[in-house]
């Protein structure tokens, strides 16, 4: 496995930004190897959520009708596989990939920088997907839909209803959740088989690179200093990770003992 020692420039500002660690028993029951379904099915619907996440931002705030109708026929083959279970890996293969153009609406006050990321970001969510979707295959891990955790529900529960901020809110949300995948990532990655580990350790750069372009993002739009806005949500999100939590999830919080 891939010594993760190599990865301390990455992960540094990562565990500087949030405001605690993963507790020990949650790493102790996601390690247990009746736990991996769940890991693995929860893990993929992150990776559809965080593409689905990103898509919201820029049909809502950035990209004209037609751009619209290109970013919801992208998604409809992993939409139609996880809500409606209507395809498969050979369906989904090679979709991770869009031909058509995304182009800001007009009237937006929002840079092209917000298309660019988050289309980047849609792209390697979407690519994510498809290779947990492999290593469920190749272990015969059939897919069910399973409820969502409290975790992003908490975090958006607390967004302000005004724009700008509403706006801020949601990229500030977006790098919380964008930097604890990667840390849960790097944590659970020693405890895994070798290729569930290689591939979470591969992750670190994109979840690394998301967690920034989120932030960079919210202090663009934002046009003043985000700090306190930042540390609030950052207490929030420690709060949900550190707090006893009765659900199992990729991103819930401290299990209650059994």
């Amino acid at each position: 496995m891939t010594d993760l020692n190599s990865y301390n420039d990455l992960l540094e500002p990562i565990y500087g930004f949030l405001k605690c660690t993963t507790p020990e028993s949650w790493i102790n029951e996601a390690k247990r190897p009746e736990n991996l379904n769940t890991i693995l099915i929860d893990h993929l619907m992150c990776e559809l959520k965080a593409g689905q996440s990103a898509m919201y931002l820029i049909r809502k705030y950035a990209v004209d009708t037609q751009s619209t109708q290109n970013l919801l026929d992208w998604f409809k083959p992993y939409e139609d596989f996880a809500y409606r279970k209507i395809g498969n890996l050979e369906t989904l293969r090679g979709k991770s990939s869009i031909s058509k153009a995304i182009i800001a609406k007009s009237t937006s006050p929002y840079s092209q920088d917000l298309i660019d990321k988050m289309v980047m970001l849609i792209k390697e969510e979407l690519h994510h997907f498809y290779q947990v979707l492999e290593i469920m295959d190749q272990r015969n891990i059939a897919y069910e839909p399973v409820q969502a955790s409290r975790y992003a529900k908490g975090l958006l529960s607390h967004m302000a209803t005004h724009e700008p901020q509403a706006l801020t809110d949601k990229l500030i949300i977006g790098a919380y959740i964008e930097a604890r995948s990667c840390e849960r990532f790097a944590k659970l990655a020693p405890h895994m088989e070798e290729d569930i580990a290689k591939f979470y350790i591969s992750l670190l750069r994109s979840e690394a690179r998301h967690y920034q372009d989120y932030l960079t993002l919210a202090e663009a739009i934002a046009g003043e200093d985000i700090t306190q806005r930042v540390a609030y949500f950052g207490q929030l999100e420690a709060d949900l990770i550190s707090s006893p939590d009765n659900d199992f999830k990729f991103h819930s919080g401290a299990p209650l003992a059994r």
